[in-house]
């Protein structure tokens, strides 16, 4: 009697939040399947008009202080002083890093990379130290659900949670992975190198045109390798810069030189398209830059970057209970002192045609609150308290409840002027 046993095999789902993202994989390494005429972010750096932007926008960033505002109820804003975290933020990240050096990391990581990333180390809930890591070791998993989106952070092969690093990103959709400026203009980060690398080739062959010999007879084996080696030795830029050819043999050009194919030029307009990229005037770049190019400098390229910096910061560093009331902020008003002066006036006409106080201005250049309850009104010399309703008049040193005040009306010429109209109309109608 022969006896089966069959068993039934179980069928095991894979936990939905350890799907791994195909869009994780490195973008570099991904860029290189696709195509063999790709730019790296160290190919990109070599670009002078490239990496005089990145500088540019990443120094900026990096020399402002970042500070921790609190908000009362009444919404009067004061600055918090003495918090380790404004200190490791901009002094000592208890890294190797400083905080300059750290902020300037990221924001180069976010420009041309994925995106800048810092460990956030905690012992319970007090910050402890704050490490960046380079993009090209970061990697992620995600979930499948395109709604409750929820993903986890790989660094050398240990996996964190997203709320314990500081993620700053360039045109995200996920949370997790930026859009950098070479994924975004590939093709003219490509023609920009390749036109470095020819320009590179033109030096090294001391500016020779390239073409090929044409001759008249066949050339033994024994002619063609000297006048091979003799051409190299031109190309070469060194000290052979004679080739004689003899009869029967003639150089015919193949390509154009730099100055037929305008070279000059190209990098010049290259420079431009590049400074379109990262919204930067090329001026500001190149030298006499305006106080309009420098205004849309300020506005364009570097305020949203640090809005977007301000808001990685206050979504990991801050307490869910700080939320409401705490929030970081970069100190930019060294960055606007050329501008002082016409802010200054702004506020001096607001205040003056009463549509905004001193505490409300104050308030805006993140400055302690005075306490004043009254509203200046007229020319300074009218003030009216809202909550008493009393006005006070200063050079008269008199004091006016609106509440108890009768007004009264001369009206001792009310007769006359009404007998003056009767009288008229007496005339008109005689």
């Amino acid at each position: 009697m022969n006896l089966f046993f069959w068993r039934k095999q179980e069928k095991r789902e894979e936990p939905q939040s350890q799907v791994i993202d195909e869009n994780s994989v490195d973008a570099d390494i991904l860029r290189a399947l696709v195509s063999d005429d790709t730019v790296t972010k160290e190919m990109a750096l070599n670009i002078p008009a490239i990496g005089a932007c990145v500088n540019k926008i990443a120094d900026t960033v990096a020399s402002l202080n970042v500070k921790l505002y609190k908000r009362d109820g009444e919404g009067q804003v004061e600055e918090v002083k003495g918090d380790i975290r404004t200190k490791l933020l901009n002094d000592d990240t208890g890294d190797a890093l400083d905080g300059s050096q750290f902020k300037k990391a990221l924001v180069v990581d976010m420009l041309l990379d994925k995106g800048g990333y810092a460990y956030v180390n905690k012992d319970k809930r007090t910050v402890r130290s704050l490490h960046y890591v380079e993009a090209n070791r970061v990697s992620f998993i995600r979930n499948a659900d395109p709604i409750f989106k929820d993903y986890q952070i790989i660094v050398n092969g240990r996996t964190y949670e997203g709320f314990q690093f500081i993620k700053l990103l360039r045109n995200t959709k996920n949370g997790y992975s930026g859009t950098s400026i070479i994924d975004d203009s590939p093709i003219l980060l490509s023609a920009i190198y390749n036109s470095m690398n020819y320009e590179k080739q033109i030096v090294k062959s001391g500016g020779n045109k390239k073409g090929f010999i044409q001759s008249a007879r066949a050339l033994s084996e024994k002619a063609m390798t000297a006048l091979k080696a003799a051409f190299r030795n031109l190309y070469s830029n060194n000290t052979e810069n004679v080739v004689v050819l003899n009869e029967g043999l003639s150089f015919k050009e193949s390509s154009n030189n730099a100055v037929e194919m305008q070279l000059n030029e190209n990098k010049l307009s290259n420079e431009n398209d590049v400074c379109k990229c990262f919204l930067i005037p090329p001026s500001i770049i190149n030298g006499g830059a305006t106080y309009e190019d420098k205004k849309l400098y300020l506005e364009s390229c570097i305020m949203p970057i640090l809005e977007r910096f301000q808001c990685a910061i206050n979504r990991v560093l801050l307490l869910e209970a700080e939320k409401s009331n705490y929030y970081f902020a970069f100190d930019t008003s060294d960055m606007l002192k050329a501008d002082i002066e016409k802010r200054f006036k702004a506020y001096e006409i607001a205040c003056k045609n009463g549509f905004m106080q001193i505490d409300e201005i104050r308030a805006k250049e993140n400055l302690p609150a005075f306490g004043l309850d009254f509203i200046k009104l007229g020319l300074q010399d009218v003030l009216y308290y809202p909550e008493d309703h009393k006005i006070y008049t200063p050079n008269m040193n008199q004091m006016a409840d609106l509440d108890t005040l009768e007004m009264t009306q001369n009206l001792a010429s009310a007769p006359e002027e009404e007998s003056d109209q009767e009288g008229g109309n007496e005339d008109v109608q005689s």
